[in-house]
């Protein structure tokens, strides 16, 4: 590979560097520090001059400061006559909020959103202010992994890789999922549905749906479970887990139907606030999976949770862009 850069931002440092141990290549040096105020400082000690610069952050911990960081970090690589910057953002910031200019009288139900009369609330368009920011401040190309909401790819007017775990997950389920033939690929809910029914398809497995409605009486969610799960062993797939009240009422349905073993493999680990303390205290999983697209460093350290390894399809990435070559590739050869 040639003239070539790679920083880390401060979210994810653990996985920068496995990827750089991939291509046999130093981690660039950059000094990120704060003020006593709380801004920012960002200053290269490696030059960039003429140089394919990447750099890695990922949009989980301090979502705004990591933001900002890479935002500077884009300018500072601009203004020092970088030949192309590009992003590697595992999890895309602001992904998890639906880019929606309005919402339309009739839909707040599904969206949980109470209309007023005919008040018609303005919801921020996130996705598309954040590809704003990001171009504006001179970033050139974006690789991210999962995208929670496909159609953020369209906010940009320049190319946006989006690489997907799905071999990862599936060497995972056939090398330490007992008996996974007999299995069942559960989806969450139906906006997970495409990403599951992708992995069930492909391995000849079964496929089950959560699906959720919100009666008007009541006020509340109602699931219900679309597939049969009786005495199978589930695996549930989500892109990302935040609180994880979604996968625990996931596998409370699940184990009332006669599941007798759940894992749950989700590529974007967040586990905010006491997540992972609710996780083992349902005693529900025999094992939760995520990978280390957020950095998990100090947070899994338990018998009953996995953490793969994407700095590999990472790597691959920058190796293919930097030397001009497809990257589509990866979608379906990576392990």
């Amino acid at each position: 590979m040639r003239d070539i850069v790679i920083f880390s931002g401060s979210s994810n440092e653990p996985l920068c560097k496995r990827i750089c141990d991939n291509l046999s290549l130093p981690l660039g040096k950059v000094l990120l520090k704060k003020f006593a105020n709380g801004e920012t400082s960002v200053q290269l000690e490696t030059s960039v001059r003429e140089k394919d610069v990447f750099i890695l952050q990922t949009g989980a911990g301090s979502v705004n400061d990591y933001l900002m960081e890479l935002l500077l970090m884009i300018s500072a690589c601009k203004m020092a006559s970088a030949k192309r910057i590009n992003i590697i953002m595992p999890l895309f910031f602001y992904s998890r909020q639906l880019d929606m200019p309005a919402i339309k009288y009739g839909e707040y139900l599904s969206n949980k959103i109470k209309v007023v009369g005919n008040v018609k609330p303005w919801v921020s368009q996130n996705g598309t202010l954040i590809a704003n920011l990001l171009t504006s401040a001179g970033a050139n190309h974006i690789i991210t992994m999962d995208l929670h909401d496909s159609q953020y790819q369209g906010f940009f007017d320049i190319p946006v890789d989006n690489l997907y775990s799905k071999q990862l997950v599936q060497y995972y389920i056939t090398n330490y999922i007992p008996c996974f033939k007999d299995s069942v690929i559960v989806s969450p809910d139906a906006g997970g549905a495409k990403r599951a029914t992708a992995i069930a398809d492909s391995m000849g497995l079964s496929f089950a749906l959560v699906h959720k409605e919100r009666r008007i009486e009541t006020n509340e969610d109602m699931s219900m479970l679309v597939g049969d799960v009786e005495g199978k062993t589930c695996v549930i797939i989500d892109d990302l887990v935040d609180t994880a009240g979604t996968l625990i009422k996931c596998a409370k349905l699940l184990q009332s139907n006669g599941a007798t073993k759940i894992y749950a493999i989700v590529t974007h680990g967040l586990f905010s606030g006491d997540a992972l303390p609710k996780i083992k205290e349902c005693g529900l999983f025999t094992k939760v999976i995520t990978t280390n697209s957020v950095n998990q460093s100090k947070r899994l350290e338990t018998e009953k949770t996995d953490v793969l390894d994407v700095s590999r399809m990472f790597a691959e990435a920058i190796r293919r862009i930097n030397n001009g070559e497809s990257v589509s590739i990866i979608y379906n050869s990576m392990i």
